[in-house]
Protein backbone atom coordinates (compact mmCIF):
# COMPACT_ATOMS: atom_id res chain seq x y z
CA UNK A 1 0.00 0.00 0.00
CA UNK A 2 1.51 3.68 -1.31
CA UNK A 3 1.45 6.37 0.95
CA UNK A 4 -0.19 9.68 -0.59
CA UNK A 5 0.61 12.97 1.44
CA UNK A 6 -0.72 16.52 -0.05
CA UNK A 7 1.21 19.51 1.00
CA UNK A 8 0.21 23.16 0.33
CA UNK A 9 2.91 25.16 0.39
CA UNK A 10 2.51 29.00 -0.84
CA UNK A 11 -0.69 28.23 -2.46
CA UNK A 12 1.21 25.48 -4.03
CA UNK A 13 0.12 21.95 -3.63
CA UNK A 14 2.66 19.45 -3.83
CA UNK A 15 1.43 15.70 -4.30
CA UNK A 16 3.63 13.33 -2.81
CA UNK A 17 3.47 9.19 -3.28
CA UNK A 18 5.73 6.97 -1.49
CA UNK A 19 5.89 3.35 -2.43
CA UNK A 20 7.16 0.40 -0.17
CA UNK A 21 10.49 0.64 -1.04
CA UNK A 22 11.42 4.33 -0.83
CA UNK A 23 9.98 3.89 2.85
CA UNK A 24 12.15 1.49 3.86
CA UNK A 25 14.65 3.24 2.26
CA UNK A 26 13.99 6.46 4.27
CA UNK A 27 13.77 4.56 7.29
CA UNK A 28 17.21 3.55 6.55
CA UNK A 29 18.68 7.03 5.42
CA UNK A 30 17.01 7.91 8.56
CA UNK A 31 18.95 6.02 11.05
CA UNK A 32 22.16 6.53 9.36
CA UNK A 33 21.78 10.11 9.53
CA UNK A 34 20.80 9.58 13.51
CA UNK A 35 23.70 7.53 14.02
CA UNK A 36 26.28 9.91 12.22
CA UNK A 37 25.25 13.58 14.70
CA UNK A 38 25.11 10.74 17.46
CA UNK A 39 28.36 10.20 16.87
CA UNK A 40 29.81 13.92 16.59
CA UNK A 41 27.95 15.31 19.82
CA UNK A 42 26.20 12.15 21.56
CA UNK A 43 28.16 10.09 24.20
CA UNK A 44 30.03 6.54 22.76
CA UNK A 45 26.42 4.82 24.31
CA UNK A 46 24.09 6.89 22.34
CA UNK A 47 26.32 6.03 19.51
CA UNK A 48 26.56 2.28 20.02
CA UNK A 49 22.80 2.18 20.72
CA UNK A 50 21.95 4.08 17.50
CA UNK A 51 24.31 2.30 15.27
CA UNK A 52 22.61 -1.16 16.99
CA UNK A 53 19.62 -0.09 15.66
CA UNK A 54 20.60 0.59 12.48
CA UNK A 55 21.61 -2.89 11.85
CA UNK A 56 18.55 -4.33 13.66
CA UNK A 57 16.74 -2.56 11.41
CA UNK A 58 18.54 -3.30 7.96
CA UNK A 59 18.35 -6.67 9.22
CA UNK A 60 14.98 -6.77 10.08
CA UNK A 61 13.98 -5.29 6.90
CA UNK A 62 16.38 -8.40 4.66
CA UNK A 63 14.79 -10.80 6.49
CA UNK A 64 10.64 -10.04 6.19
CA UNK A 65 12.06 -9.97 1.79
CA UNK A 66 14.12 -12.87 2.75
CA UNK A 67 12.92 -14.75 5.43
CA UNK A 68 15.09 -17.94 4.86
CA UNK A 69 17.91 -16.08 5.56
CA UNK A 70 17.66 -16.09 8.83
CA UNK A 71 19.04 -20.26 8.91
CA UNK A 72 22.39 -18.80 7.23
CA UNK A 73 22.55 -16.22 9.74
CA UNK A 74 21.94 -18.50 12.32
CA UNK A 75 25.30 -20.53 11.52
CA UNK A 76 27.27 -17.21 10.73
CA UNK A 77 26.36 -15.39 13.98
CA UNK A 78 26.77 -18.98 15.87
CA UNK A 79 30.30 -19.20 14.40
CA UNK A 80 31.28 -15.52 14.65
CA UNK A 81 29.33 -13.65 16.71
CA UNK A 82 30.46 -13.34 20.24
CA UNK A 83 27.60 -12.13 22.53
CA UNK A 84 26.22 -14.23 25.09
CA UNK A 85 23.45 -12.52 27.35
CA UNK A 86 22.17 -14.01 30.78
CA UNK A 87 22.61 -17.72 30.47
CA UNK A 88 24.92 -18.22 27.70
CA UNK A 89 21.76 -16.75 25.60
CA UNK A 90 23.47 -15.78 22.54
CA UNK A 91 22.63 -14.82 18.67
CA UNK A 92 21.63 -18.04 17.12
CA UNK A 93 19.09 -18.41 19.73
CA UNK A 94 18.07 -14.73 19.05
CA UNK A 95 17.96 -14.95 15.68
CA UNK A 96 15.74 -18.20 15.41
CA UNK A 97 13.12 -16.42 18.17
CA UNK A 98 12.87 -13.28 15.08
CA UNK A 99 12.53 -15.31 12.46
CA UNK A 100 9.73 -17.38 14.04
CA UNK A 101 7.83 -14.43 15.31
CA UNK A 102 8.15 -13.25 11.38
CA UNK A 103 7.03 -16.90 9.86
CA UNK A 104 4.24 -17.05 12.48
CA UNK A 105 3.36 -12.44 11.61
CA UNK A 106 3.50 -14.37 8.29
CA UNK A 107 0.65 -16.65 8.63
CA UNK A 108 -1.71 -14.59 11.06
CA UNK A 109 -1.37 -11.14 9.65
CA UNK A 110 -0.16 -11.91 5.94
CA UNK A 111 -1.78 -15.09 4.79
CA UNK A 112 -4.68 -15.14 7.53
CA UNK A 113 -4.41 -19.26 7.84
CA UNK A 114 -2.30 -21.85 9.79
CA UNK A 115 -0.95 -24.27 7.56
CA UNK A 116 1.65 -26.93 8.01
CA UNK A 117 3.07 -29.61 5.86
CA UNK A 118 2.14 -33.00 6.67
CA UNK A 119 5.47 -35.39 7.13
CA UNK A 120 5.10 -38.33 9.61
CA UNK A 121 8.60 -36.59 11.33
CA UNK A 122 6.17 -33.38 12.21
CA UNK A 123 3.94 -35.22 14.83
CA UNK A 124 6.38 -36.35 17.41
CA UNK A 125 7.98 -33.12 17.09
CA UNK A 126 4.68 -31.44 17.82
CA UNK A 127 4.38 -33.88 20.41
CA UNK A 128 7.53 -32.99 22.31
CA UNK A 129 7.01 -29.02 22.14
CA UNK A 130 4.02 -29.73 24.13
CA UNK A 131 5.69 -31.94 27.01
CA UNK A 132 8.36 -29.65 26.92
CA UNK A 133 5.94 -26.87 28.11
CA UNK A 134 4.28 -29.13 30.64
CA UNK A 135 7.45 -30.58 31.80
CA UNK A 136 8.39 -26.54 32.47
CA UNK A 137 5.33 -26.20 34.64
CA UNK A 138 6.51 -29.71 36.38
CA UNK A 139 9.27 -27.82 36.96
CA UNK A 140 7.38 -25.51 39.59
CA UNK A 141 6.73 -28.18 42.23
CA UNK A 142 9.02 -28.67 44.74
CA UNK A 143 9.36 -32.13 44.87
CA UNK A 144 11.94 -33.12 47.46
CA UNK A 145 10.99 -30.90 50.36
CA UNK A 146 15.13 -30.72 51.41
CA UNK A 147 16.13 -29.09 48.69
CA UNK A 148 15.47 -26.15 46.11
CA UNK A 149 14.79 -26.60 42.60
CA UNK A 150 16.68 -24.94 39.60
CA UNK A 151 16.34 -20.91 39.08
CA UNK A 152 13.99 -20.18 37.13
CA UNK A 153 16.44 -18.85 34.43
CA UNK A 154 18.10 -22.04 34.04
CA UNK A 155 14.38 -23.89 33.60
CA UNK A 156 13.57 -21.01 30.67
CA UNK A 157 16.79 -21.51 29.46
CA UNK A 158 17.04 -25.64 29.44
CA UNK A 159 12.84 -24.89 28.21
CA UNK A 160 13.96 -22.53 25.26
CA UNK A 161 16.58 -25.20 24.25
CA UNK A 162 13.83 -27.76 23.59
CA UNK A 163 11.46 -25.90 22.04
CA UNK A 164 13.40 -23.49 19.89
CA UNK A 165 15.47 -26.70 18.46
CA UNK A 166 12.40 -28.49 17.59
CA UNK A 167 10.59 -24.85 16.41
CA UNK A 168 13.07 -24.73 13.90
CA UNK A 169 12.64 -28.15 12.60
CA UNK A 170 9.06 -27.56 12.00
CA UNK A 171 9.69 -24.11 10.77
CA UNK A 172 12.73 -25.08 8.19
CA UNK A 173 10.18 -28.21 7.18
CA UNK A 174 7.65 -25.53 6.01
CA UNK A 175 9.42 -22.67 5.18
CA UNK A 176 12.32 -24.13 2.37
CA UNK A 177 10.11 -24.35 -0.82
CA UNK A 178 12.97 -23.71 -3.14
CA UNK A 179 15.90 -26.19 -2.51
CA UNK A 180 18.49 -22.70 -3.61
CA UNK A 181 17.66 -21.99 -0.06
CA UNK A 182 18.63 -25.55 1.33
CA UNK A 183 22.31 -25.29 -0.75
CA UNK A 184 23.13 -21.60 0.24
CA UNK A 185 23.00 -22.87 3.69
CA UNK A 186 24.75 -26.51 3.38
CA UNK A 187 27.84 -24.59 1.39
CA UNK A 188 28.04 -22.00 3.76
CA UNK A 189 28.32 -24.24 6.94
CA UNK A 190 30.39 -26.48 5.14
CA UNK A 191 32.72 -23.43 3.72
CA UNK A 192 33.17 -21.73 7.02
CA UNK A 193 33.23 -25.10 8.95
CA UNK A 194 36.40 -25.90 6.63
CA UNK A 195 38.31 -22.44 7.42
CA UNK A 196 38.37 -23.78 10.83
CA UNK A 197 39.43 -27.29 10.17
CA UNK A 198 41.90 -26.27 8.01
CA UNK A 199 43.03 -23.32 10.71
CA UNK A 200 43.46 -25.75 13.18
CA UNK A 201 45.19 -28.62 11.13
CA UNK A 202 47.66 -26.09 11.05
CA UNK A 203 47.61 -25.56 14.18
CA UNK A 204 46.59 -21.30 13.86
CA UNK A 205 45.32 -20.68 17.61
CA UNK A 206 43.58 -17.31 16.35
CA UNK A 207 40.94 -19.61 14.54
CA UNK A 208 40.16 -20.73 17.93
CA UNK A 209 39.63 -17.09 19.09
CA UNK A 210 37.52 -16.02 15.94
CA UNK A 211 34.89 -19.14 16.03
CA UNK A 212 32.69 -19.45 19.58
CA UNK A 213 34.09 -22.30 21.54
CA UNK A 214 30.21 -22.91 21.74
CA UNK A 215 30.56 -24.52 17.70
CA UNK A 216 34.03 -26.52 17.55
CA UNK A 217 33.49 -27.83 20.91
CA UNK A 218 30.71 -29.66 20.54
CA UNK A 219 30.14 -33.19 18.59
CA UNK A 220 27.41 -31.55 16.19
CA UNK A 221 30.10 -29.27 13.99
CA UNK A 222 31.89 -32.40 14.16
CA UNK A 223 29.38 -34.83 13.23
CA UNK A 224 27.62 -32.91 10.41
CA UNK A 225 30.81 -31.87 9.04
CA UNK A 226 31.85 -35.33 7.84
CA UNK A 227 27.57 -36.12 6.91
CA UNK A 228 26.58 -33.74 4.18
CA UNK A 229 30.49 -33.65 3.02
CA UNK A 230 31.09 -37.20 2.67
CA UNK A 231 27.29 -37.25 1.48
CA UNK A 232 27.96 -35.10 -1.42
CA UNK A 233 31.03 -36.66 -2.07
CA UNK A 234 29.28 -40.45 -2.02
CA UNK A 235 26.12 -39.74 -3.50
CA UNK A 236 26.06 -36.25 -5.42
CA UNK A 237 26.79 -37.46 -9.19
CA UNK A 238 26.70 -34.11 -10.39
CA UNK A 239 29.84 -32.94 -8.73
CA UNK A 240 33.04 -32.76 -11.10
CA UNK A 241 35.91 -35.13 -9.93
CA UNK A 242 37.93 -32.32 -8.37
CA UNK A 243 35.12 -31.10 -6.36
CA UNK A 244 34.22 -34.78 -5.46
CA UNK A 245 38.21 -35.20 -4.00
CA UNK A 246 37.88 -31.99 -2.21
CA UNK A 247 35.18 -32.96 -0.24
CA UNK A 248 37.07 -36.15 0.37
CA UNK A 249 39.67 -34.08 1.50
CA UNK A 250 37.88 -31.82 3.54
CA UNK A 251 36.37 -35.11 5.54
CA UNK A 252 40.16 -36.73 5.81
CA UNK A 253 41.40 -33.04 7.20
CA UNK A 254 38.59 -33.19 9.53
CA UNK A 255 39.35 -36.92 10.89
CA UNK A 256 42.86 -35.81 11.42
CA UNK A 257 42.10 -32.55 13.51
CA UNK A 258 38.62 -34.91 15.84
CA UNK A 259 40.80 -38.29 15.82
CA UNK A 260 44.56 -37.43 15.89
CA UNK A 261 44.58 -34.16 17.50
CA UNK A 262 42.21 -33.94 19.36
CA UNK A 263 42.09 -38.01 20.04
CA UNK A 264 41.40 -38.04 24.05
CA UNK A 265 37.81 -35.92 23.11
CA UNK A 266 36.40 -39.01 22.29
CA UNK A 267 33.02 -37.05 21.03
CA UNK A 268 34.29 -35.49 19.12
CA UNK A 269 35.52 -38.26 16.55
CA UNK A 270 33.09 -41.51 17.46
CA UNK A 271 29.86 -40.13 16.27
CA UNK A 272 31.70 -38.51 12.89
CA UNK A 273 32.96 -41.94 12.50
CA UNK A 274 30.03 -43.61 13.25
CA UNK A 275 28.20 -41.17 10.41
CA UNK A 276 31.59 -42.04 7.99
CA UNK A 277 30.61 -45.83 8.17
CA UNK A 278 27.06 -45.29 8.04
CA UNK A 279 27.56 -43.92 4.38
CA UNK A 280 30.26 -45.99 2.97
CA UNK A 281 28.41 -48.75 3.95
CA UNK A 282 25.59 -47.25 2.14
CA UNK A 283 27.23 -46.54 -0.79
CA UNK A 284 29.46 -49.78 -0.69
CA UNK A 285 26.70 -52.28 0.30
CA UNK A 286 28.13 -55.82 -0.64
CA UNK A 287 30.81 -54.97 0.82
CA UNK A 288 29.62 -53.42 3.91
CA UNK A 289 27.81 -56.99 3.68
CA UNK A 290 30.81 -58.94 3.73
CA UNK A 291 32.53 -57.17 6.33
CA UNK A 292 29.58 -57.46 8.69
CA UNK A 293 31.45 -60.16 10.92
CA UNK A 294 34.59 -57.86 10.89
CA UNK A 295 33.03 -54.84 11.65
CA UNK A 296 31.24 -56.22 14.92
CA UNK A 297 34.84 -57.53 16.06
CA UNK A 298 36.75 -54.47 15.71
CA UNK A 299 33.57 -52.80 16.87
CA UNK A 300 33.87 -54.68 20.25
CA UNK A 301 37.62 -54.60 20.75
CA UNK A 302 37.22 -50.60 20.08
CA UNK A 303 34.42 -50.27 22.67
CA UNK A 304 36.90 -52.11 25.42
CA UNK A 305 39.88 -50.37 24.42
CA UNK A 306 37.75 -47.01 24.72
CA UNK A 307 36.14 -47.80 27.92
CA UNK A 308 39.67 -49.46 29.56
CA UNK A 309 41.50 -46.33 28.79
CA UNK A 310 38.99 -43.93 30.96
CA UNK A 311 37.77 -46.82 33.33
CA UNK A 312 36.83 -43.99 35.64
CA UNK A 313 35.21 -41.91 33.69
CA UNK A 314 33.08 -44.69 32.30
CA UNK A 315 32.29 -46.27 35.81
CA UNK A 316 31.11 -42.72 37.17
CA UNK A 317 29.05 -41.79 34.16
CA UNK A 318 27.28 -45.69 34.89
CA UNK A 319 26.69 -44.54 38.42
CA UNK A 320 25.91 -41.32 38.25
CA UNK A 321 22.96 -42.90 35.39
CA UNK A 322 21.56 -44.97 38.19
CA UNK A 323 21.27 -42.13 40.40
CA UNK A 324 19.60 -39.93 37.92
CA UNK A 325 17.09 -42.47 37.39
CA UNK A 326 16.35 -43.42 41.11
CA UNK A 327 15.39 -39.56 41.65
CA UNK A 328 13.36 -39.45 38.11
CA UNK A 329 11.00 -42.27 39.99
CA UNK A 330 9.35 -39.66 41.67
CA UNK A 331 7.75 -38.05 37.99
CA UNK A 332 8.55 -40.84 35.31
CA UNK A 333 5.75 -40.00 32.94
CA UNK A 334 6.72 -35.88 32.54
CA UNK A 335 10.15 -35.46 34.59
CA UNK A 336 11.17 -33.25 36.77
CA UNK A 337 11.12 -30.24 34.58
CA UNK A 338 14.63 -28.54 33.33
CA UNK A 339 17.33 -28.35 35.00
CA UNK A 340 15.86 -29.74 38.64
CA UNK A 341 17.23 -32.69 38.96
CA UNK A 342 21.11 -31.34 39.33
CA UNK A 343 19.86 -29.34 42.09
CA UNK A 344 18.33 -32.58 44.01
CA UNK A 345 21.28 -34.47 42.88
CA UNK A 346 23.22 -34.05 46.63
CA UNK A 347 20.08 -35.77 48.20
CA UNK A 348 21.64 -38.74 46.63
CA UNK A 349 24.73 -41.05 47.26
CA UNK A 350 27.13 -41.05 44.12
CA UNK A 351 30.18 -43.25 45.26
CA UNK A 352 30.50 -41.36 48.89
CA UNK A 353 29.77 -38.40 47.33
CA UNK A 354 26.94 -35.62 48.10
CA UNK A 355 27.09 -33.46 44.85
CA UNK A 356 25.27 -31.76 41.91
CA UNK A 357 25.91 -33.70 38.64
CA UNK A 358 24.52 -34.00 35.11
CA UNK A 359 24.00 -37.11 33.51
CA UNK A 360 26.53 -36.82 30.39
CA UNK A 361 23.63 -38.40 28.65
CA UNK A 362 21.02 -37.36 25.92
CA UNK A 363 18.59 -40.58 27.08
CA UNK A 364 19.20 -39.89 30.28
CA UNK A 365 18.66 -36.22 30.34
CA UNK A 366 15.29 -36.42 28.38
CA UNK A 367 13.76 -38.95 30.91
CA UNK A 368 14.89 -36.92 34.19
CA UNK A 369 13.59 -33.84 32.27
CA UNK A 370 10.91 -34.55 30.63
CA UNK A 371 10.14 -37.68 31.27
CA UNK A 372 9.20 -41.44 29.57
CA UNK A 373 7.27 -38.76 27.30
CA UNK A 374 10.14 -36.95 26.92
CA UNK A 375 12.37 -39.70 26.07
CA UNK A 376 9.90 -41.64 23.29
CA UNK A 377 9.03 -39.01 21.04
CA UNK A 378 13.03 -38.34 21.09
CA UNK A 379 13.56 -41.50 19.60
CA UNK A 380 10.30 -41.12 17.50
CA UNK A 381 12.13 -38.51 15.74
CA UNK A 382 15.02 -40.19 15.17
CA UNK A 383 13.26 -43.22 13.76
CA UNK A 384 11.10 -40.96 11.35
CA UNK A 385 14.04 -38.86 10.33
CA UNK A 386 15.58 -41.85 9.10
CA UNK A 387 13.23 -43.57 7.90
CA UNK A 388 12.01 -40.64 6.18
CA UNK A 389 15.57 -40.51 4.58
CA UNK A 390 15.66 -44.32 3.93
CA UNK A 391 12.38 -43.28 1.68
CA UNK A 392 13.74 -40.56 -0.51
CA UNK A 393 17.28 -42.38 -0.99
CA UNK A 394 14.87 -44.49 -3.61
CA UNK A 395 13.04 -41.75 -5.06
CA UNK A 396 14.87 -38.62 -5.61
CA UNK A 397 17.73 -38.83 -7.97
CA UNK A 398 18.64 -35.43 -8.41
CA UNK A 399 22.45 -34.85 -7.56
CA UNK A 400 22.48 -32.42 -4.33
CA UNK A 401 19.03 -33.70 -2.88
CA UNK A 402 20.47 -37.30 -3.42
CA UNK A 403 23.95 -36.44 -1.64
CA UNK A 404 21.81 -34.51 1.06
CA UNK A 405 19.30 -37.35 1.98
CA UNK A 406 21.92 -39.70 2.70
CA UNK A 407 23.97 -37.20 4.00
CA UNK A 408 21.04 -36.69 6.70
CA UNK A 409 20.26 -40.47 7.28
CA UNK A 410 24.49 -40.55 8.15
CA UNK A 411 23.83 -37.82 10.34
CA UNK A 412 20.99 -39.29 12.14
CA UNK A 413 23.57 -42.44 12.94
CA UNK A 414 26.16 -40.20 14.47
CA UNK A 415 23.38 -38.27 16.28
CA UNK A 416 22.58 -41.59 18.42
CA UNK A 417 25.76 -42.32 18.92
CA UNK A 418 26.39 -38.27 20.35
CA UNK A 419 23.33 -38.40 22.47
CA UNK A 420 25.21 -41.64 24.12
CA UNK A 421 27.72 -39.98 24.98
CA UNK A 422 26.90 -36.60 26.60
CA UNK A 423 23.75 -34.02 25.99
CA UNK A 424 24.99 -32.57 22.32
CA UNK A 425 21.60 -32.53 20.68
CA UNK A 426 19.56 -30.79 23.46
CA UNK A 427 22.19 -29.16 25.51
CA UNK A 428 21.33 -29.78 29.41
CA UNK A 429 21.70 -26.17 31.27
CA UNK A 430 24.35 -26.64 33.78
CA UNK A 431 26.74 -28.90 31.18
CA UNK A 432 26.76 -28.06 27.55
CA UNK A 433 24.23 -24.83 27.97
CA UNK A 434 22.93 -22.26 25.66
CA UNK A 435 26.07 -21.50 24.72
CA UNK A 436 26.11 -25.12 22.96
CA UNK A 437 23.03 -24.14 21.14
CA UNK A 438 25.05 -22.64 18.53
CA UNK A 439 26.02 -25.82 17.37
CA UNK A 440 23.41 -28.24 18.50
CA UNK A 441 20.76 -26.86 15.87
CA UNK A 442 22.63 -28.03 13.41
CA UNK A 443 20.78 -31.36 13.39
CA UNK A 444 17.58 -30.09 13.79
CA UNK A 445 18.21 -27.87 10.90
CA UNK A 446 18.99 -30.47 8.77
CA UNK A 447 16.40 -32.66 9.61
CA UNK A 448 13.64 -30.08 8.96
CA UNK A 449 15.77 -29.42 5.13
CA UNK A 450 15.24 -32.89 4.49
CA UNK A 451 11.24 -32.67 5.59
CA UNK A 452 11.38 -29.70 2.52
CA UNK A 453 12.99 -31.83 -0.31
CA UNK A 454 9.62 -34.75 0.54
CA UNK A 455 7.68 -31.49 0.45
CA UNK A 456 9.33 -30.78 -2.59
CA UNK A 457 9.42 -33.63 -4.05
CA UNK A 458 6.21 -34.70 -3.19
CA UNK A 459 5.31 -31.42 -5.71
CA UNK A 460 7.14 -32.08 -8.59
CA UNK A 461 5.54 -35.77 -8.43
CA UNK A 462 1.85 -34.73 -8.14
CA UNK A 463 2.71 -32.09 -11.29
Amino acid sequence: MDINLNLNIFSTTWKIILNKRQVRLGIVIATVLAAMLASYWGSLQLYLLLMGGLVSVAGLLVLMRFPNLGYILVVVGGMFIPFAGPGGFNASILILILVAALWLMDMFIVRREFRFVKSPAIRPAGFLMIISVVALGMGQISWFSFARHAPLDAQLGGFAIYFFSLLTMVMMANMITDIRWLKAIVWVFIGLGTIYVLGNAAELTIFDKIYQKGVYANSMFWTWMVALCLGQALFNNDLKISRRAILYVIVAVTFFVAFYQQNDWKSGWVPPAVTAMALVGLRYKKLALAAIPFILIYGIYAAQSLISTDQYSWGTRVDAWIVVLDISRISPLFGLGFGNYYWYAPLFDLRGYNIRFNSHSQYVDLIAQTGIAGLACFVWILYEIGSLAWKLTTQVREGFARGYIYGVLGGVAGVVMAAFLVDWVLPFAYNIGLDGFRASIYPWIFFGGLIAIEQLYLAKKNL
